[in-house]
């Protein structure tokens, strides 16, 4: 892939588990990433799903070093971003923006909106004091707010109007890659649609790259070009976004896409759901072989006895060591 702009090698971020206050020892590990390898090309809409608790954010996290990575790299245009000192590391961040959950959680409820988008252009010189109202205007613009609201405060605007800020502070420095955190999971469906549609008119329009997290995988079928599940801090299953949805190979996949909503009332009442029976296992005691094999319908023993690797079949990959049999 030679035009790869970010890529993830074996990325694993573990958490101690300490216990004791004078004493203090390690008693155990979260392993809330473990293992992670995935590129993606310059321009590319890689959609990130799974459900509640099988590491997106974290991965999200750990891309841009929010969280340090435990073991494994993050490449982002030939910088191992894993090695970065501390002032690299913030000159690197220019280049890799987030868009997070909440929008109101993720602005100063104390700026203006137009402090909130100059703080970056200031921060890394992009552009000087007399400029920056001129540049503010221009990016409020682009994600379809008036220019005459840059001095008003986070509270005075609806969710909608605040998730466009928060991607417009996200476009402030013409960062290479965008990490979209489940941006429209806080939205009422009619803004949802809205800030959809605003994040694929921009790929088009400027080429971006973005990682769009979500855990429904309707929306993420409709912005992405591929599509990565994760399950319990691993990808299960890689390929292009309608292939993997259309026909999902791996059974977590299977049971996601069981779980999508039809508006067809008489096709909704005859489909069969895939009901996975038991919880997800804990990250810090993960099941031994293939994490999945506790609630999969398909199990057989030797899945018990090593999580198998990604393996290329129907023009996706899938980490299945019974993928071609189900």
């Amino acid at each position: 892939m030679a035009d790869t702009i970010l890529e993830l090698s074996d990325v694993k971020t573990h958490f101690p588990i300490y216990k004791g206050f004078i004493l203090r020892r390690q008693t155990g590990t979260v392993r809330a990433v473990d293992g992670v390898s995935l590129k993606i090309r310059k321009g590319e809409v890689v959609g990130l799903v799974g459900e509640s608790g099988c590491g997106k954010s974290t991965l999200a996290r750990t891309i841009l070093q929010l969280v340090p990575t435990t073991a494994g790299a993050v490449i982002l245009g030939g910088r191992n971003l894993s090695s970065l000192s501390a002032r690299e590391l913030a000159a690197a961040r220019k280049d890799l923006q987030m868009v997070f959950q909440d929008p109101y959680a993720s602005l100063n409820p104390r700026m203006t909106v137009f402090d909130t988008l100059a703080e970056p252009l200031r921060v890394h010189g992009i552009c000087t004091a007399t400029e920056a109202p001129g540049r503010v205007a221009g990016l409020m613009e682009k994600v379809g707010l008036a220019p005459r609201f840059m001095q008003k405060y986070p509270h005075e605007f609806s969710g909608g109007q605040r998730q466009r800020i928060a991607i417009a502070r996200a476009l402030a420095l013409n960062p290479a890659v965008i990490i979209a955190d489940e941006p429209v999971s806080a939205l009422d469906v009619s803004i949802q649609a809205q800030i959809l549609n605003l994040l694929a008119e921009l790929v088009r329009e400027m080429g971006l790259t973005l990682v769009f997290i979500a855990h429904d995988l309707s929306v993420v079928k409709h912005i992405s070009d591929r599509v990565a599940v994760m399950y319990l801090g691993k990808i299960v299953e890689l390929g292009d976004a309608s292939t993997v949805i259309e026909r999902p190979q791996h059974p977590y996949t299977r049971a996601l896409v069981s779980a999508i909503p039809t508006p067809n009332p008489d096709i909704e009442r005859s489909r069969r759901r895939i009901v996975l029976p038991g919880d997800p296992p804990s990250p810090i005691h993960p099941p031994a072989g293939c994490t999945f094999h506790p609630r999969c319908p398909h199990v057989q023993e030797r899945c018990k006895l090593a999580f198998p690797p990604l393996v290329h079949h129907d023009g996706r990959e899938v980490a299945c060591i019974r993928v071609g049999e189900i």
